[in-house]
């Protein structure tokens, strides 16, 4: 999926849902625009939807598409869509590769899908929407290993904070998924409730 320039698209939408936007100088720059936005008045109803679909889409990465498939099966399927909504988006491989920190962004887990350095109990997955299960085995493909993009990579690890529903093994290069994520509002850049008014209308 192309997009523009991040800097002006988490600009526009007021947060800083990209890596490279997770700066002071972003935050000084939303600050000011804050400030001039508060002047000219409040943001109706219909654009602050628009603005949260297009941040929780920008975030991980996906399609209007995709996102809109998303967003059916889960108001189709439970009476809290906005669980199942976050937990099938936090369960695409490419987002489990970032959470694993395997990856430093999502663009970069979906490449490393993409182009077949990851398995996934031990059979190669090319496809970065691909939905991982309970007790699934994420790890780098043993060919890969060896190759640039994993030079010294135990050395420059950083662990992040990986959630509670993984765990990972930085000698094996893999994790495990332990348990289904669970939606916490306070770890999200966006609002998943407008996103489904803005679908439901």
């Amino acid at each position: 999926m192309k997009i523009g320039p991040k800097f002006k698209i988490a600009k526009r939408l007021g947060a800083p849902i990209f890596e490279k936007t997770q700066s002071q100088k972003f935050a000084l720059s939303e600050s000011r625009t804050g400030k001039t936005l508060k002047r000219r008045g409040q943001t109706s109803d219909f654009k602050r939807q628009i603005i949260e679909k297009q941040k929780m889409r920008f975030s991980y990465g996906i399609t209007e598409k995709q996102l809109r498939r998303y967003v059916d099966d889960a108001m189709e399927k439970s009476h809290q869509p906005i669980a199942l909504l976050m937990e099938r988006l936090e369960l695409r491989l490419d987002n489990v590769i970032y959470r694993l920190g395997l990856a430093k962004t999502r663009q970069f887990a979906r490449q490393m899908v993409s182009h077949g350095h990851v398995t996934v109990n031990g059979k190669r997955i090319t496809v970065p929407s691909y939905k991982v299960a309970a007790s699934d085995t994420i790890a780098i493909r043993e060919g890969s290993k060896g190759s640039g993009l994993f030079t010294n990579f135990a050395e420059n690890f950083q662990p992040t904070a990986i959630p509670a529903w993984l765990t990972f093994d930085l000698k094996k290069m893999e994790g495990k998924m332990t348990s289904q994520p669970s939606y916490d509002p306070t770890t999200t850049m966006f609002d998943p409730e407008q996103v489904l008014e803005y679908y439901s209308r």
